[in-house]
């Protein structure tokens, strides 16, 4: 793992772009004015209803993507996929409402155009399509200056280790299988999403599956755990020590996030760092838990924040408080890459999160591919913006309708 010193009071002065303007800080990255930028005036929202059927079986499926784009031509694009639960989520209004309230505005006014700092709004959860407005902005603001996302926000490193991410599956077997032919592939982790027998838990086979899959490649091996909120405070807490007595790293939402207490109390009782942050649905609501001693370590999903520039507010949150922030990556080749450039500028995360088998988030109008390399490391994208470019021939192809 790479390490590098840099002192806080550097850190947020040299890299805060999230918090700042982004478009003046990516301006400055290049070497010009503000002014001197490509015409970024919002022209047009897009919604791009795909269906990956036309390309084959394997890929087939039905997909929307959103693309907003300026005077200049630019285009930026994010899924519009569904989300874990979230008391506000919905994107099936997000047309609408991205028309609404960015044509005609700039991407220069980035922070203001999903920002919840009004009182009003800072009481309930982020809007749900906040993420895919700031994603877009920032592929644009990336592609107007011909630099990759992370570059813009104030890059730290250019690889980051992965883990892989397991499936749900069924057996025991399963999991001695899969990680097995991850090592295989170069990964030096694995994470266990244990089984859900009959769309339920059974904490000790759970335990069952991560004594055989340490069984299988030994003690050096990387091993975390993440039940997804499931068990109880008793159950969490034999599971965790369990986990503590085989080695593992990371235990990620044994129990119910709204669990305050139950969390304080698991932080309280164990030595594995608890990992928490997927099912917290505003940056504002991160404070409480680490006020509290709730986490061990800091996760965030972007789509649930508020986007790139709600991530690495939590980010930095964290950092301030000398704790690690590990990411959610799970999912298609947008999900891996919004998180993957938060983690490129993020001096206190160690993870990518893989999900596995590798190429199960592909996406056939996408022309690049996310995989770990044969060292173990995700190596950080070249191309401008998000950095993973849509095939637009093929997107053409497999496009039903575009909304406008």
């Amino acid at each position: 793992m790479e390490q590098h010193n840099v002192s806080r009071r550097m850190f947020l002065g040299t890299t805060s772009a999230a918090s700042v303007n982004p478009a003046a800080v990516a301006a400055q990255a290049v070497g010009v004015k503000t002014g001197d930028l490509p015409d970024l005036t919002i022209r047009e929202v897009r919604v791009y209803h795909i269906d990956a059927s036309r390309d084959g079986p394997t890929n087939g499926g039905y997909f929307r993507v959103a693309g907003v784009v300026t005077n200049s031509g630019i285009e930026g694009n994010y899924t519009l996929a569904n989300r874990y639960w979230h008391p506000n989520w919905s994107n099936l209004g997000w047309h609408d409402y991205a028309k609404r309230a960015l044509v005609g505005k700039s991407v220069l006014d980035l922070p203001a155009l999903t920002a919840q700092w009004e009182p009003e709004k800072r009481r309930i959860g982020q809007l749900s399509y906040a993420s895919a407005i700031d994603t877009c902005l920032w592929d644009i603001l990336g592609k107007a200056v011909g630099l990759p996302i992370y570059r813009i926000l104030g890059a730290y490193r250019e690889r980051v280790l992965a883990y892989a991410s397991s499936q749900h599956h069924e057996k025991v077997d399963d999991f001695v299988a899969e990680v097995l032919k991850c090592r295989g592939e170069g990964f030096k982790a694995y994470k266990i999403h244990p089984p859900s027998p009959n769309g339920g838990h059974d904490y000790k086979l759970d335990i069952e599956v991560a004594k055989a899959v340490r069984k299988a490649v030994g003690d050096d091996f990387i091993l975390l755990n993440d039940p997804v909120g499931v068990y109880t405070r008793e159950e969490a807490i034999k599971v965790g020590r369990a986990l503590e007595n085989l080695g593992y790293v990371a235990y990620e939402d044994p129990i119910p996030t709204t669990d305050v207490e139950g969390l304080v109390e698991l932080c309280r009782a164990l030595d594995i760092p608890v990992h928490i942050g997927e099912f917290i649905f505003s940056p504002y609501s991160y404070a409480e838990y680490i006020r509290r001693g709730a986490m061990d370590v800091v996760r965030f999903i972007t789509d649930n924040v508020g986007g790139i520039t709600g991530g690495m507010k939590i980010a930095r949150m964290a950092e301030c408080f000398g704790m690690e922030c590990a990411p959610h990556n799970w999912g298609e080749a947008f999900d891996h890459a919004v998180h993957f450039h938060c983690e490129l500028a993020m001096p206190n995360n160690v993870w990518f999160e893989m999900t596995v088998p590798q190429g199960t988030g592909d996406r056939p109008y996408m022309k690049d591919k996310i995989r770990v390399a044969k060292d173990g490391y995700v190596y950080a994208p070249s191309k401008p913006g998000l950095g993973y470019e849509l095939d637009r021939a093929v997107l053409d192809r497999m496009t039903q309708k575009v909304d406008r």
